[in-house]
């Protein structure tokens, strides 16, 4: 039974240790483990561990060695998920292995990842333009708890957002748009205007994620989901399996609006948001979501990559000339500009190679990679997928927002029956 567990202690030595020492006696493996300044004790830590167990029972054990622990708060289960079948077996087959990593099987596991955001959210670094404004950084913190809270099923938050706020949106929308029939792809171009009579995009308005999500539901399936700030590789590319884009709801900081250390609403609805309501694109993304499920860090690694590469600073042919489609170009005026002149190199779009490129996080990209369709690299993408070393394929299920996990005969065969029931309905 591969569970993940939740806990948060007080900073100070041996503090780990003992919660460690409980996991033992327990006679449990610990298959990962990650750690975020804690929300819970106050100058502590909350711990997010995967333990492998041979039955709940021995997780309810777990649970409670670790509360006998003075200086843990708030210990809880955050996921389950029993052992995966082999491949060949069926009832009474051996497992996977123990180094399938935990994801999510339904859309509602999402909320899992609530508050395990890697940094900015409510806390701000020294280097934000925001970080000694106490009126921003309270304002931050309205908006993320909203994100905190929010749960599957729920209307997604409404945000009021300030005569300030509006005015940062307009500056950094004006420009874009005055850029974007120069630079920017025909589908994005396509969508763009469809955003701004359904979901009233414009200058004078930041839209709702709420009618935004409705939008891109009945566009390709996709939604929007409120996030409290960066989320890990593997939780964010997860969450794009089940067509779910986590957007965060607040607005750089006033005093520069036309620069952001980390993705806000600008980012994510005016670069990423319009190609999620493309069909093609939408494969794509979700086709990076897919692999991810299950996968090693190892190639968790080279995914995020390819994400980088293609959602975030992908460019792609059209008609003899180059276009971007990367959010972080359609969303950056002077990178947007940047990377369609002679000064950054540009590469084929070729997934083993690109997986190998690294790059910068806050400067512009010395190289880029070029995609001749998003039907293209979705061909190119599901080839080098068949090279992970991912010991299941999965499967989308769009009717119950769930994953099959295709590791047995019965369950391929099930689902080969599907696709030819649905190729003789088109015949």
């Amino acid at each position: 039974l591969r569970t993940t567990l939740f806990f948060s202690v007080q900073d100070q030595v041996g503090a780990l240790d003992e919660c460690l020492h409980a996991l033992k006696a327990a006679n449990v493996s610990m298959t990962r483990i990650e750690s975020r300044p804690s929300k819970v004790a106050e100058r502590g830590y909350d711990f997010f561990v995967d333990i492998d167990a041979r039955t709940k029972e021995v997780v309810e054990c777990v649970v409670e060695e670790i509360k006998r622990v003075k200086i843990v708060r708030d210990v809880r289960i955050v996921s389950s998920l029993g052992a995966l079948e082999s491949p060949g077996g069926g009832e009474g087959s051996q497992g996977l292995g123990q180094q399938v990593p935990w994801f999510p099987r339904k859309v509602s596991d999402l909320d899992t990842f609530a508050e395990k955001v890697l940094e900015m959210g409510e806390e701000l670094s020294s280097d934000h333009p925001g970080a000694n404004d106490p009126v921003y950084r309270r304002r931050r913190m309205e908006i993320v708890q909203k994100a905190k809270e929010y749960r599957s099923g729920q209307p997604l938050p409404h945000i009021d957002y300030t005569e300030q706020e509006k005015d940062t949106w307009r500056q950094v929308y004006t420009r874009l748009r005055d850029m974007y029939p120069k630079y920017a792809c025909r589908e994005f171009l396509h969508v763009l205007p469809l955003l701004e009579q359904n979901c009233a995009y414009g200058p004078d308005n930041i839209p709702q994620i709420e009618d935004i999500s409705r939008f891109l539901k009945d566009c390709t399936g996709f939604t929007l989901r409120p996030v409290m700030g960066l989320l890990t590789p593997r939780d964010f590319l997860n969450s794009l399996a089940f067509r779910v884009f986590h957007s965060t709801q607040y607005i750089r900081h006033h005093s520069d609006p036309y620069y952001t250390p980390e993705p806000d609403c600008c980012h994510e609805l005016l670069g990423h948001v319009p190609l999620f309501a493309d069909p093609n694109f939408a494969e794509l993304a979700q086709e990076v979501g897919l692999a991810s499920l299950g996968a090693s860090d190892e190639d968790i690694e080279k995914l995020a990559t390819i994400f980088w590469f293609t959602a975030e600073f992908g460019l792609c042919r059209e008609d003899g000339s180059i276009r971007a489609y990367g959010a972080g170009l359609l969303s950056s005026f002077g990178e947007l500009e940047y990377a369609l002149t002679e000064t950054p190199t540009r590469l084929e779009f070729e997934p083993s190679k690109t997986v190998e490129q690294k790059y910068p996080i806050t400067e512009y990209q010395p190289v880029y990679f070029v995609a001749d369709s998003f039907r293209d690299a979705t061909a190119k993408l599901r080839e080098f997928n068949t090279t992970m070393k991912r010991p299941f394929q999965v499967r989308y299920n769009p009717y119950t927002q769930s994953v099959d996990v295709l590791n047995s005969k019965d369950k391929v065969q099930h689902f080969a029956r599907s696709i030819s029931n649905e190729i003789q309905l088109l015949a």
